[in-house]
């Protein structure tokens, strides 16, 4: 069964039956039979559905956000802007897909030579809870423009949003004409995903989650031969430099910490600064978050909402009070709230060390984590010494930030700047957050066969 808990208040609010077998065969059956119209009906056809679809989305806005409050506790404004994002992201790829797939033309001994962007046939995309309607649109817009079909396996926590998605994307596909089985929503418990990855009408898996989740998905895959593209943790750096400006450093720290209650696999996650200005930093962070408001999501003047399950809520406390008991200094929160829901306090570590759990796990929550360097080469060892490289930040000079960019083991570093993901832009990590990239003319390249093309006769 599916179970929904509201996280703000601890209540069951609907349960949702998972596909049985019969219903998992029919929708692979129905994929499959929708490859060839879906192909047929070009790139323009194609960009013409995810305008529509990014169209209703914009129209819906306020019957789509609040499935995400209710699901997994997002603030009720976080959660439109998410619902305008999914949007953008159908609305990029129906405008730059055909530009980002045309053949390219390599010169060899053929009267002519070029690759060509083919697709691969059915893509399965395993979405996590965080971010349902952005993550959906970042699996899917890419897949669908270059003529693929979809299949959406959600997490069991946001079933109403998953339903939603495809709902949406179903009206659409409706009213040009096009089949049903092109995009749908696959309603499965986590342990059946495998025997779908297996199956022979899916050709390639997106994945976004948790490291051990992945490897589990890519496991499967790769017995099969199937193409994966892996999103996974992050544990990020964020350097601050003497020479930043501390002001906006403090902002777009804070904000970048707190979005979506810290629940963010490239949210700044381990604050290094140098020490000469570690003190003053620490100061102007700590009286940024101590105005932050937690609450009801619901309410447009909350700020951080609440965790989205209880056993999350738990494990980001025993990260907190085991790096406490080791010597970090709490400045802020760190208490288990009374009361109903799985709220937890904006909470500040100060003095953190490598040693401590909350540098060596990833932490899912609002919960900032400051460390100390000497100079630049220790922070930047310091951000390199961990299993993950999802994305890093650099606050300095914008030619200084740029040099230490190249020397930082991350697939996105931004400097002077928020780390978000964007559609026009590739995202993804290395090392133990993942493989592949999504979005930006790299995305929607993972699930395309690249065909070389040789036409002669040979020249000389």
């Amino acid at each position: 069964m599916l179970t929904v808990i509201d996280p703000s208040t601890g209540e069951v609010v609907r349960e949702i039956t998972p596909a049985g077998a019969a219903e998992v065969e029919s929708l692979l059956a129905a994929a499959e039979a929708a490859r060839a119209s879906w192909v047929d009906r070009g790139l323009d056809g194609r960009a013409q559905v995810l305008r529509g679809v990014a169209a209703r989305l914009r129209a819906q806005v306020e019957e789509l956000a609040p499935l995400m409050t209710e699901e997994m506790g997002k603030p009720i404004g976080e959660a439109r802007g998410e619902v305008e994002k999914a949007a953008w992201c159908f609305e990029h790829y129906a405008q730059h897909g055909a530009e980002y797939l045309a053949p390219q033309t390599i010169e060899s001994d053929a009267t002519h030579s070029y690759v060509q962007h083919l697709p691969l046939g059915t893509v399965l995309g395993v979405l996590p809870w965080n971010a349902p309607f952005w993550l959906a649109a970042r699996f899917a817009a890419p897949a669908l423009m270059s003529g693929n079909t979809c299949l959406m396996k959600h997490d069991p926590h946001v079933p109403g949003c998953a339903r939603a998605i495809a709902q949406v994307v179903a009206a659409e596909l409706e009213s040009v004409g096009a089949p049903s089985g092109v995009f749908a929503n696959l309603p499965l418990e986590t342990p059946a995903v495998a025997d779908v990855i297996r199956d022979r009408r899916v050709d390639a898996v997106s994945f976004t989650g948790s490291a051990k989740g992945g490897a589990a998905v890519a496991s499967v895959a790769a017995g099969e031969i199937k193409p994966t593209v892996l999103e996974l943790g992050g544990s990020d750096p964020c350097i601050v430099l003497a020479d930043a400006d501390l002001d906006a450093a403090a902002d777009t720290i804070t904000l970048s910490r707190i979005i979506n209650a810290g629940q963010s696999c490239i949210a700044a996650k381990r604050i290094i600064v140098e020490s000469s200005v570690y003190d003053d930093l620490v100061g102007r962070l700590r009286m940024r978050l101590e105005k932050l408001t937690v609450g009801d999501p619901r309410s447009e003047g909350t700020d951080v909402g609440p965790i989205a399950r209880a056993d999350l809520r738990d494990g980001l406390h025993r990260q907190v009070t085991e790096t406490v008991a080791a010597g970090a200094r709490l400045l802020l929160g760190g208490e288990m709230p009374d009361g109903p829901g799985f709220f937890y306090p904006v909470t500040m570590l100060a003095d953190v060390t490598e040693s401590m759990t909350a540098c060596r796990e990833e932490t899912f929550g609002p919960v900032m984590v400051v460390m100390e360097a000497a100079d630049e080469e220790t922070a930047l060892a310091l951000a390199n010494r961990t299993d993950y490289g999802l994305a890093a930040s650099v606050w300095s000079t914008p030619e200084r930030g740029e040099a230490m960019a190249g020397r930082i083991a991350a697939g996105q570093v931004a400097v002077n700047g928020i780390v978000k993901t964007d559609p026009r832009l590739p995202s993804g990590g290395v090392k133990g957050s993942g493989y592949g990239r999504e979005l930006g003319p790299h995305g929607i390249r993972e699930f395309v066969n690249a065909q070389q093309v040789w036409v002669g006769p040979r020249r000389d």
